[in-house]
């Protein structure tokens, strides 16, 4: 079985872009006076308010990663990324991207097992987004991104397990994990909170290099568990 690292950035929509009954909903929600103020900076954690722009994908045996990115397609077929080592890119608009993901992590039709997927924070975030998403766009997921907590050969969401399955109150970010097993920190010029703007601004490229670095460190933070700690996970 294949293991392949994943992970997304999302653009959340412009406020003015969302009707007037969900605007008011949001902020009703939010009982926090700051909270509430943020709330139409932070539409890319709401879900069905923003497009996938970016994702990233690791192999893990092979050590090689792929970037699907918002953008002209200017080829059919991926080509050599400089800005990551050992990777490649592959332009195209959300539905391409879409549906260019849901192909990579169905391997039925090759006649292979699925590969074991991996994330950091997976469950709770990437996957239900990828899955909504897809059907706002009309688009069929190849498969469920967030089966049986439990069942890690299927989705290993690094975040579940450092948590113990929600046993321990607090959660760390992947920065803070990858210091404490000496992997590289994938913190760059940019990081989750400034997606938004950063889009806005047009550095569409930093997103997808900051994305595809986070998610080779994943894969490392992956390879140092693998050994040790996910080995007691389903006994």
């Amino acid at each position: 079985m294949s293991t392949l690292v994943f992970d997304i950035e999302v653009a959340g929509f412009l406020w003015d872009e969302v009707d007037e009954v969900t605007r008011g909903y949001l902020r009703e929600r939010e009982h926090d006076p700051a909270r509430r103020d943020a709330v139409p900076e932070r539409l890319a954690l709401y879900p069905g308010l923003g497009k996938v722009i970016a994702i990233a994908m690791w192999l893990v045996e092979e050590d090689r990663g792929m970037l699907l990115l918002e953008g002209e397609q200017e080829h059919a077929e991926p080509k050599p990324w400089e800005k990551v080592a050992r990777s490649k890119i592959l332009r195209g608009t959300e539905a391409q991207l879409l549906t260019a993901f849901w192909k990579a992590v169905d391997r039925a039709g090759a006649r292979r097992p699925l590969p074991r997927l991996v994330t950091y924070n997976g469950r709770g975030y990437d996957g239900p987004v990828l899955m909504v998403r897809s059907a706002q766009l009309g688009i069929v997921p190849s498969r469920n991104l967030v089966p049986n907590r439990y069942a890690l050969e299927q989705h290993t969401d690094l975040m579940d397990v450092l948590t113990f399955q929600g046993a321990t109150r607090d959660r760390f970010s992947l920065d803070y994990w990858c210091r404490r097993f000496d992997v590289d920190s994938p913190k760059g010029s940019i990081d989750g909170s400034q997606v938004g703007r950063a889009y806005r601004e047009g550095r569409i490229e930093d997103i997808g290099e900051y994305c595809l670095r986070d998610v080779r460190a994943t894969s490392e933070l992956y390879q140092k568990l693998a050994g040790g700690l996910l080995e007691v996970f389903g006994r």
